[in-house]
């Protein structure tokens, strides 16, 4: 009898948790920053599930780890509140709604043979991506490039990109960065002992990141459904800073998988939407498999979240040592400067050169983009004025 009451006492538990999340994936506009706000106040404000501190150092957590921000702490949060299952919940609960709103966009929206009005719509989110991703690179600019040091290394890796952009060359960017910074730690961080974080490191989710990570890399994107899951997974495996950082990745890996106008309509789209960015992968995969657009796209959104949830499960038990090491801050502070690179590289091409074909696009950007920082607006009600531009 006691077992049975604590086996229902814990699948109530796992449910309250995925419907948390699932109310709060309906109604998340805004992106990660967005996110962190409404975690903050349904999670630490009105159930008390965590403190403001371990909230706090949570979102520092996620700013040094790759992966998508604030899907992470919502991973975390289920972890610590029901273990590995209340953390599969939060995600699920939190995806979920994303996912079936850009799943049904990518079935239902010829893009091969687009009509009038989704031309007009395109070209209205297109124009919103602009202003969206300026925005980005202004704020990441500002948080992750303060010194001499760090914008040396963004216009490093601007630099090296320009000279050849492939994804091998962002991952040789993003080691120099962390080697750099590393190297160059000045951090007044109080010293951690490296033993200290080693025994405290989970193996087996580290060990299965890196396997799957190095055969992702000597996968061929064309092998169907696996070469779908490695590309994703390498590019969810890189993304530092939120994620925007997925634009450029994803775009120098997929090459002829997918058209300009399904890459950056999947990107536009995902503005629009509540819940993680990331969900563009659920798009991009049921595009890229067009046969088995659900298969595409089950796996493309699991391969892109999984490297930031292995890596939670990782140092699940040693994180709050490993934020306060020299040599880890030095490392993230150099990727996360290295990353503003990447995305200012991508404002440029693909999201500027697709958007703004006139004078008129110019200023429709660059109005969009001062009501932006001026006034703060809900991004629903940018969506929704962007659209209607696009008509006219």
């Amino acid at each position: 009898m006691q077992n049975y009451l604590r086996d229902n006492n814990s699948v109530i538990l796992y449910l309250e948790v995925f419907w948390r999340f699932f109310v709060l994936g309906c109604i998340s506009f805004g992106g990660p920053a967005a996110h962190i706000a409404y975690f903050q106040h349904t999670f630490v404000q009105k159930l008390e599930w965590l403190s403001n501190d371990a909230y706090a150092k949570l979102i520092s957590l996620s700013q040094i780890l790759p992966g998508p921000g604030s899907s992470q702490i919502g991973f975390a949060i289920g972890l610590q509140k029901a273990g590995l299952t209340g953390a599969i919940a939060a995600f699920i609960g939190f995806t979920l709604p994303s996912f079936v709103l850009m799943y049904w966009l990518a079935v239902y929206v010829n893009l091969d043979a687009p009509e009038n009005w989704l031309v007009s719509v395109s070209s209205g989110l297109k124009l919103l991506a602009v202003v969206v991703v300026l925005d980005a690179v202004i704020t990441m600019f500002n948080s992750f490039c303060k010194s001499p040091l760090s914008i040396f290394i963004m216009l490093l890796s601007i630099l090296l990109l320009v000279i050849y952009n492939s994804f091998y060359t962002q991952i040789l960017v993003l080691l120099i960065a962390m080697l750099i910074g590393m190297i160059t730690s000045q951090c007044s961080a109080p010293h951690v002992s490296i033993g200290q974080i080693y025994k405290k490191i989970s193996w087996p989710p580290m060990m299965l990141f890196i396997s799957l990570f190095l055969i992702s890399l000597g996968v061929s994107q064309y092998d169907s459904f696996v070469g779908l899951f490695a590309t994703f997974y390498k590019n969810g495996s890189l993304v530092f800073g939120g994620g925007h950082v997925v634009l450029p990745l994803l775009q120098t890996s997929i090459g002829n998988t997918l058209t300009e106008q399904q890459f950056l309509f999947g990107y536009a789209a995902a503005q629009g939407v509540p819940g993680p960015m990331f969900t563009m992968a659920t798009f991009m995969g049921a595009q890229w498999l067009h046969s088995a657009p659900l298969s595409g796209a089950i796996l493309a959104t699991l391969a892109i979240f999984m490297p930031g949830f292995l890596l939670i499960l990782t140092i699940n038990n040693s994180w709050q040592s490993l934020v306060k090491h020299p040599k880890f801050i030095g490392a993230s502070a150099g990727i996360n400067a290295a990353v503003v690179g990447f995305l200012a590289l991508a404002l440029y091409d693909p999201v500027f050169t697709s958007a703004v074909h006139s004078y008129i696009d110019l200023g429709l950007v660059s109005l969009g983009f001062l009501v932006l920082k001026l006034f703060r607006p809900p991004i629903l009600l940018m969506v929704g004025i962007f659209i209607s531009l696009g008509f006219y």
